[in-house]
């Protein structure tokens, strides 16, 4: 598949960048290398081999949730702040 001029144009609109005249063939051409080195990966006889999804074997790591007693408790943290309203601590707006 050769990449076109309107394929850049139309790729660079996408990507929402704007570009020259000079940048446009030499993009063009770059392009064109990249999809060709991909398309070498077409011609492997791939026939019998399981497709990977992962190099080595992950899993995901669970824990049982447990509540934790701290030894500090609401009011004394409410003490703590330099000002409260409502049993929570008031910070300034941030916007």
């Amino acid at each position: 598949m050769a990449i076109t001029r309107e394929d850049v144009l139309h790729l660079a609109k996408l990507s929402n960048i704007s570009l020259s005249e000079e940048q446009i063939e030499p993009l063009k051409k770059d392009l064109d290398n990249i999809v060709g080195y991909i398309s070498q990966l077409d011609e492997l006889d791939t026939e019998g081999v399981e497709p990977t999804y992962q190099c080595f074997d992950m899993q995901n790591v669970w824990r049982e949730d447990v509540i934790e007693d701290f030894e500090a408790n609401r009011e004394d943290l409410l003490n703590l702040t330099v000002e409260s309203e409502d049993h929570q601590i008031k910070v300034p707006k941030v916007l």
